[in-house]
């Protein structure tokens, strides 16, 4: 899996930050979760076509979040799109689809779905699963987490034992078909162990801490949290429904996560020093995103 920060500034750009968006890049497509203002140009300096996104998870409705939609659907019809575009997001996107389809003269030659979600299991493929969970904003914001699929570890000596000779039936036993050997059944869990866990990533968008949080990003191999204000700014945080970077830290402790990456800055930091120094005191394996940051996640 290989993750490429587009945007990590919060409310409004800065210099050397755009507004949110992040690219996944996993099980041979790319996602985007959220997409801010100038999204579609800074995939240009990632390097990365925006013609292969197969779909878009918006956490929440603020500006900030969502303003890059409109102009990067227009820009993939402009292209010559014809793959289908799912968009993902919590109640209201029916009326984002209508915002957008008025605005100018818009329209698309591809198929465009715009998909309202609820806390739960969005999508399931037999490679991965995506889950949404509301967490503490002052509009509906979802989190989001997609979760690798590991097949069971395949007990090749056991196998062996059966009388399976080495070749193609480890392969159909290893994907959970029975087969037969010399007149005998042999059932994939004699040959199975347990199943191992595969690479779960979680995102946060907009929240302040809460327990929901906590249990949602549990055992999270990479946590992307965000991280809008320092301690002094405390009461800020409190007041816009936001977390600190302690606030962050303090979920990837409680949720057990391995990796904990911090996003959604706010621009009165133009050094993140204090951020991540706050942060450090709680959860050591902690970093501040950057934009056009790309990190990779290799299977366990």
């Amino acid at each position: 899996m290989e993750i490429t920060f587009l945007g990590t500034s919060s409310a409004v750009h800065s210099y050397t930050r755009n507004h949110p968006g992040i690219i996944l890049k996993a099980f041979g497509e790319v996602m985007l979760f959220d997409c801010g203002e100038s999204t579609q140009r800074q995939l240009i300096y990632a390097k990365i076509s925006p013609m292969k996104i197969s779909k878009i998870f918006i956490s929440h409705y603020h500006g900030d979040h969502i303003l890059g939609l409109p102009g990067l659907l227009q820009s993939l019809n402009f292209r010559g799109r014809e793959k289908p575009l799912k968009i993902y997001g919590p109640k209201g996107i029916k009326q984002v689809e209508n915002a957008i389809y008025s605005l100018g003269y818009c329209k698309f030659d591809f198929p465009v779905e715009f998909i309202e979600i609820n806390s739960g299991t969005i999508v399931e493929t037999a490679e991965y699963i995506i889950k949404s969970q509301e967490v503490k904003h002052n509009v509906i914001n979802l989190a989001y987490s997609i979760e690798e699929k590991k097949k069971p570890r395949f007990l090749r000596e056991k196998a062996i034992e059966l009388g399976v000779p080495v070749g193609p039936l480890f392969g159909k036993l290893h994907n959970g078909e029975e087969i037969e050997v010399n007149g005998k059944i042999i059932k994939p869990e004699q040959v199975l162990g347990a199943a191992r866990k595969g690479i779960k990533i979680t995102y946060s968008g907009d929240t302040r801490p809460c327990e929901e949080m906590i249990e949602f990003a549990k055992n999270s191999t990479l946590l992307i949290h965000e991280s809008t204000y320092t301690l002094e700014d405390e009461d800020k945080a409190r007041e816009n429904f936001h977390s600190t970077s302690q606030d962050a830290a303090t979920i990837a402790k409680c949720s057990n996560s391995k990796q904990l990456i911090l996003t959604h800055i706010s621009t009165r930091y133009t050094d993140t020093e204090d951020l991540l120094k706050e942060a450090k005191q709680v959860f050591e394996n902690v970093e501040v995103a950057d934009d056009l940051m790309t990190i990779e996640i290799l299977s366990a």
